[in-house]
């Protein structure tokens, strides 16, 4: 691996193997998202917790302060939304140019493996690989699932993940499932978890949260289980002593309640 490979995974992935990057890339393909609306207000309390920031372009350019921010892992795939036919029919919106011109620390694209258009967004992570390379920036393959959430088992997330790992992906994003070990094992990069849908509690978060770093996960990518809970940064620290101080979930339930309670003080 290249200098310069290894210089900006270094940036993404910590000294201690683990990661926490936060994502704010939904209005890509929803629009103005809950708690989303104004993305940099939203951001600049939870920037000092992250070790990445996953966003688009257009929302780098207008609402993120390029003196006070972390390294950018640049959403580069898109052209769908969801009132479209299929959130599968995806294509590369972003030229290598421009994310050199940007400075991104890495990139971010989505697969829909087993979707109508699996053909065309596996060659879209191919073709994005092979423009990365080359300048030795790290493409972070995302296994999408659409609107199909039945597909998030263990079976299917293993396969997504291997696929894109298979392609040239340096770091693979995917889903928490029971039997996550079984996706980690059959990967051969790193692999952070998505968040999904809000959970019902932070408990449940922190609990899948544990359970995938227990299994093997490098670390999350996680956004609407920290931006649109009430208490942002809270939520955010407790995440975090999960994934770089090896807390357990009741010891980070405990601290994020600790730490609510003192912003009510």
């Amino acid at each position: 691996m290249d200098w310069g490979m290894q210089n900006r995974l270094s940036q993404l992935i910590q000294s201690d193997g683990h990661c926490f990057f936060l994502p704010i890339d939904h209005g890509y393909f929803q629009g103005p998202t809950s708690c989303l609306e104004k993305p940099g207000e939203t951001i600049r309390p939870l920037l000092p917790y992250c070790d990445a920031l996953f966003v688009t372009r257009g929302i780098l350019r207008s609402a993120v302060d390029p003196g006070k921010t972390k390294p950018i892992i640049l959403r580069v795939s898109g052209a769908t939304s969801v009132v479209g036919k299929d959130l599968a029919n995806e294509s590369i919106t972003t030229s290598i140019d421009e994310i050199i011109r940007l400075n991104a620390t890495a990139v971010g694209i989505s697969i829909f493996v087993g979707s109508d258009y699996e053909r065309e967004s596996l060659t879209n992570l191919s073709d994005l690989v092979n423009r990365c390379e080359t300048y030795g920036i790290p493409v972070m393959a995302v296994t999408a699932v659409g609107k199909e959430l039945e597909k998030r088992d263990a079976r299917y997330l293993a396969l997504a993940s291997r696929i894109a790992a298979e392609l040239g992906a340096r770091v693979v994003k995917t889903y928490w499932c029971k039997e996550f070990d079984r996706v980690v094992t059959g990967c051969p990069v790193p692999v952070v978890m998505a968040g999904g849908p809000k959970c019902e509690t932070e408990l449940e978060v922190m609990e899948f949260v544990h359970d995938g770093m227990q299994k093997g996960a490098a670390g999350i990518n996680l956004g609407r289980n920290v931006w649109q809970n009430p208490h942002p940064v809270a939520m955010m620290r407790a995440l975090r002593a999960i994934i770089h101080e090896n807390h357990t979930a009741k010891e980070a339930w405990d601290m994020f309640n600790s730490l609510k309670s003192e912003e009510k003080a």
